[in-house]
């Protein structure tokens, strides 16, 4: 039986001021840099639930809802949402706050996923992922699904064999 550990043991924040070399001309913060910090924070949850090395092996969409400007506090928060063998799905949520006009905002989430490794770089097992509260079951439910869609995106399953993502569109076999 392979090892448990609760979501909640993986919850990172991390916090990183927009100076004026992580911005664009228009004194936004460059999506680079904001992809940069998602993959560091996401990281280290993944490395708090699986108490290994980690190496990103997808990220889903990242959109930006609102530019988060010159002087923002950016704040991200991440947690493994569900853990498989070896692979683990981490969400990450992205808030700005312009501290001197009190207005915070979120700015975008998504979804990393890492595997973690041992010292040769070969893949090794996690422990389960265990939810607790409703958020963190919602997410650990529709885990499977979006491993699913990443998996026949990238080639790696065919779609006729992602039975939770049939499940959502009711596709019946044999149409």
């Amino acid at each position: 039986m392979r090892k448990q550990k609760k979501v909640s043991e993986s919850y990172v924040i991390m916090t990183e001021l927009v100076l004026p070399n992580d911005t664009n001309t228009l004194n936004n913060l460059m999506g680079g840099k904001m992809m940069h910090w998602m993959d560091i924070v996401s990281a280290i949850a993944a490395q708090k639930h699986s108490n290994r090395i980690v190496v990103t092996a997808s990220v889903d969409n990242v959109s930006f809802k609102e530019s988060i400007k010159l002087g923002n506090v950016v704040t991200l928060e991440a947690k493994v949402t569900r853990a498989f063998s070896s692979s683990m799905e981490v969400h990450i949520v992205v808030y700005a706050e312009d501290i001197p006009s009190g207005k915070k905002f979120m700015s975008n989430q998504a979804f990393f996923t890492f595997v973690a490794v041992d010292q040769s770089g070969k893949a090794i097992d996690v422990p389960e992922a265990v939810p607790e509260t409703e958020e963190e079951i919602k997410l650990y439910d529709g885990a499977l699904r979006r491993r699913q869609l990443r998996l026949v995106l990238a080639g790696r399953m065919k779609p006729s064999e992602a039975n939770e993502l049939k499940s959502i569109f009711d596709i019946k076999e044999g149409v």
